[in-house]
């Protein structure tokens, strides 16, 4: 007997045997693919790759760990902002360095005092945590939805609104990045807030989330332009046409359900290197400042006092390596689970 799986090239049957294993391969031992939608599929390939769910399991970690950051604080009995430095003279030597071994960590400050003003290090990580993850997942929403809006537009009306959304993103593309971040973060800034007067956190963060959209939504918008060049020739958008539907609902129902898989697995690329970006702003001193905690602060206060008290820097630099490296493994395991054909 033979298996209701289509017959190969060839014109021959399938053994069951050999359909069994295949199915088994793609979707799971014993699974049915009869009325399964594409994303039960997807669901059913992800949560057999050990190492995407592992890495989902981190990511989720550090965003819940980020989102309860008060929480947490509150019941570890510290914030990131007071001097205990200053308050207990015990915590730091006459250098300003930790008095205790490994960065002055003890049951009282689980991973240590700050350098100087004697801050607790795990707060500041917490917070620090949290400023920069939502500040880079905020960005990397308006530059997945820009550059689809963008890649959308220019690929399927074409003609002169495809050639000039081409040359505006052409003409952004040409910009070093991360000289125009550094020079334009003061100007930003400088228009909301007068030179005299302390910036605000919030106009800060608006400022970098901005700054990190301008020129973060490019690569993207190819990506989905050169999606959808290939798709609106299909016979099924003709189809669509001759039936009389609007562009705008072709867009919205024949085109963006098709264009969920490359749009997912960069969104899940783009944030990791917005959140280094993030960093990278306030580690030159354009980004975040004090008091406001942040990774990039943290590696900037670091690189200062490393040769002194190398443990300062472990702590943030494990937790941006480990939350980075996952979030890029799960990218991987997301495109693997939409496409398994582009397997590793």
């Amino acid at each position: 007997m033979t298996s209701s799986t289509p017959a190969s090239a060839a014109g021959t049957k399938v053994p069951e045997a050999d359909s069994e294993a295949a199915l088994d391969k793609e979707v799971g031992k014993g699974s049915d693919t009869t009325g399964r939608t594409p994303g039960q599929l997807m669901w059913r390939r992800f949560k057999r790759d050990r190492t995407g769910v592992i890495c989902a399991f981190i990511v989720i970690f550090f965003f819940a760990v980020a989102a309860l950051a008060p929480v947490i604080s509150a019941l570890y009995g510290k914030n990131p902002y007071t001097l205990y430095g200053q308050e207990n003279i015990e915590l730091l030597d006459e250098f300003g360095l930790p008095a205790g071994p490994l960065g002055g960590m003890s049951g009282d400050f689980w991973f240590g005092v700050e350098p100087d003003l004697g801050r607790d290090v795990f707060t500041q990580l917490l917070y620090g945590m949290r400023t920069s993850l939502y500040t880079a997942l905020v960005a990397t929403l308006l530059m997945v939805l820009f550059g689809v809006l963008v890649g959308l537009l220019g690929g399927y009306l074409g003609g002169k609104t495809d050639y000039l959304l081409g040359r505006f993103t052409d003409f952004l593309l040409a910009f070093p990045s991360q000289l125009f971040f550094i020079a334009a973060m003061p100007v930003i800034v400088s228009v909301f807030v007068s030179p005299n007067e302390e910036t605000p956190t919030y106009v800060r963060t608006v400022a970098i989330i901005g700054v990190m959209w301008f020129l973060g939504w490019m690569g993207l918008s190819r990506l989905v332009r050169a999606s959808v060049l290939s798709l609106r020739e299909r016979e099924f958008i003709e189809a669509a046409k001759v039936a009389g539907a609007s562009p705008w609902r072709i867009i919205r129902k024949e085109l963006l359900p098709n264009l969920v898989t490359p749009i997912l697995v960069q969104g899940t690329y783009m944030l990791p290197s917005t959140i280094l970006s993030v960093a990278f702003l306030s580690f030159v001193g354009v980004g975040y400042v004090e008091p406001t905690p942040d990774w990039g602060r943290m590696f900037a206060t670091a690189g200062k006092i490393y040769e002194q008290d190398p443990a300062y820097m472990f702590y943030p630099g494990i937790a941006m390596v480990i939350f980075v490296v996952a979030f890029n493994l799960l990218g991987d395991s997301v495109r693997d689970a939409f496409d398994p054909k582009s397997g590793r």
